[in-house]
């Protein structure tokens, strides 16, 4: 039988807040104890208890729900003008104005508006604000702190197979965020799902990137443009070039076309100084540096192949694995191949044989890095093989300054912007060194360990205190180095200059002694040609090898017929044997 029982409640009653209130204790069962169980029990002799000093402590674990930050932006554009104008149209707005400006109310409110600017105008050139009082004091030497630098921010491939962070790109304005190109250069060993997206990080949002970049192929390298912050140029694993408008969103705006671009990864491309700011150049191990316009990416406005033989022949053109550009001497520009030679190249000149100026040779293996010093542009930095050179352009056959051969293999390096005297260098066990050559020459004057994998980027923000170093897998380290590193010493100029000047002037006079010591060995190896001429003339080498083959054989046959002769005469005595090698003696004597 089923039993129902029906509960009635108001429905203004439902949801109603439960009221406890206190109350006295009240015994619901009370057990009373029982004797007979008294002889069950069994006494423990002897008994252990511990005790404990420490008072009883207890954890617990709380995880708040993450909070994730979103930053939007709007671009304001120019408006206000009637549907009739186009704003783009010069011609168009200036009649627009013309015909506002003669209008009479337009007059009454910029002599009503003038007079309030005008009162402001006298506010800001009466006190200013932002005054220094003590320019004129020289700045104070830093105080002697050990160098040092700290770990700001950690930016991570949000993917799952990671791939290597092969370069580094600060914002032009502030430099609050940073773009990082991700590809796998190792070959033919990218999975078949792995990502090929790039990222834009935000400096104060580490967890989430500020932008994906979805190119065609994985990004190599990747540069901001300096004059407009909103465009990047990138250099695919495909040979591709692209471009990006961060406005638009995270798809290319345009992308070079395949039958006119590199035929191997672009591993430099770098901005040049135009009118329109829209000019760069790139350049691959294929052996090519090709300047592009973003405006029409289907073919390169210019063509160089980087043959130092000057024949301009692709198949004996260096590869090209890095690329330096200084916007002081916009003609000049530099590459650094695969087979450890710098080339200096001049874009002005009217044949492709001219373009090429001169060659720099130092290294055993691929120049990964090439810098100018942003105050002596004549001397720059490479790093390959297993050292960083310091070379001046007015000595070519070595470099006139070099670090120690480490143990572990060299990938990227760069100037300080503030001190001519600092530069950076990263290996292959993870480390970062900080070289000072006017503290130390032999050692790095601070050496630390960013993380376990090789680092293969690096990249100093242009206040210099700040510098990211991109790893194998992915992970890019944001660094602040200590005041020392990022502050002008006095005299710091002075001494740097003197140094370069002192190094330049000594490998001159190495290379003049050099040149003395080939010279006279040239001498005397024509000297001992004409000698060698005058005593007869030289025998082939086919003709050499058969005379001595046939002398040796001849040896041979002398001497098994002396033996066979020995053995018909019968044995010989003791004393005959003596009486012969007498006779052997006497004739030699």
């Amino acid at each position: 039988m089923e039993i129902v029982y029906v509960y009635v409640k108001k429905r203004s009653e439902f949801g109603r807040p439960c009221n406890f209130s206190d109350r006295p204790a009240e015994t619901n069962v009370d057990i009373l104890p029982d004797p007979s169980l008294a002889a069950h029990f069994i006494e423990r002799d002897p008994v252990d208890t511990s005790v404990q000093c420490a008072s009883d402590m207890s954890e617990h674990e709380v995880n708040t729900e993450r909070f994730e930050m979103e930053a939007r932006g709007v671009n304001h554009v120019e408006g206000g003008w009637p549907k009739d104008v186009n704003a783009l149209e010069m011609e168009q707005t200036i009649r627009f104005r013309k015909k506002v400006e003669k209008d009479e109310n337009y007059i009454n409110t910029i002599i009503h508006l003038g007079s309030l600017m005008e009162h402001c105008i006298k506010q800001n050139n009466a006190i200013n604000i932002y005054e220094e009082y003590f320019e004129e004091e020289q700045l104070s030497e830093v105080e002697d702190e050990p160098p040092s630098a700290k770990t700001i921010n950690v930016f991570r491939d949000p993917n799952g197979i990671k791939r290597t962070a092969t370069h580094l790109s600060w914002h032009p304005d502030a430099g609050k965020k940073l773009a990082v190109a991700y590809s796998c250069l190792e070959f033919q060993q990218s999975a078949t799902n792995m990502s090929l997206d790039s990222y834009i990080w935000d400096l104060e949002s580490p967890n989430k990137p500020d932008l994906v970049l979805k190119p065609s192929s994985p990004l190599v390298c990747l540069e901001y443009n300096p004059k407009d912050s909103h465009i990047l140029v990138g250099g695919c694993y495909n040979g591709q070039i692209a471009y990006w408008d961060t406005r638009k969103g995270g798809q290319p705006v345009e992308l070079s076309t395949v039958e006119f671009s590199h035929r191997d990864p672009v591993y430099g491309a770098i901005w040049l100084q135009s009118k329109t700011g829209t000019d760069c150049f790139s350049a691959s191990t294929d052996g090519q540096v090709l300047w592009w316009d973003i405006r029409k990416l289907t073919e390169p406005t210019e063509t160089l192949v980087m043959d130092i033989s000057r024949k301009g022949l692709l198949e004996n053109a260096l590869g090209a694995v890095s690329l330096e550009f200084e916007p002081t001497m916009p003609t000049k520009f530099m590459v650094g191949t695969e087979q450890g030679v710098v080339i200096t190249c001049n874009r002005k000149a009217k044949t492709p044989a001219e373009k090429i100026v001169g060659t720099y040779s130092g290294h055993h293996g691929p120049v990964y890095a090439l810098a100018r010093n942003p105050f002596y542009p004549k001397n720059f930095l490479t790093v390959g093989d297993w050292t960083a050179r310091i070379w001046s352009e007015d000595s070519r056959e070595s470099s006139i300054m070099w670090t120690k051969y480490h143990m572990s293999y060299l990938t990227s390096g760069c100037w300080s912007t503030i001190r001519p005297a600092v530069f950076f260098t990263t290996k292959m066990d993870g480390t970062l060194d900080v070289w000072d050559f006017l503290f130390k020459q032999n050692d790095p004057s601070l050496s630390l360990k960013v993380c376990d994998e090789p680092l293969f980027s690096l990249r100093l923000q242009d206040n210099g205190r700040f510098i990211s170093c991109g790893s194998q897998l992915g992970t890019v380290t944001l660094l602040e180095i200590s005041s020392g590193f990022c502050t002008l010493q006095k005299n710091e100029k002075t001494l740097a200059t003197a140094m370069f000047e002192r190094e330049t002037k000594r490998e001159k006079i190495l290379e003049a002694r050099h040149r003395e010591m080939r010279l006279k060995e040239r001498t005397r190896s024509e000297g001992r040609e004409e000698e060698a001429k005058e005593d007869g003339p030289s025998e082939n080498p086919e003709e050499l090898l058969a005379r001595v083959q046939k002398e040796f054989f001849e040896i041979i046959d002398a001497e098994r017929r002396r033996r066979e002769q020995g053995s018909a005469k019968g044995p010989t005595t003791q004393e005959e044997d003596e009486e012969e090698e007498g006779k052997e003696d006497l004739y030699k004597d």
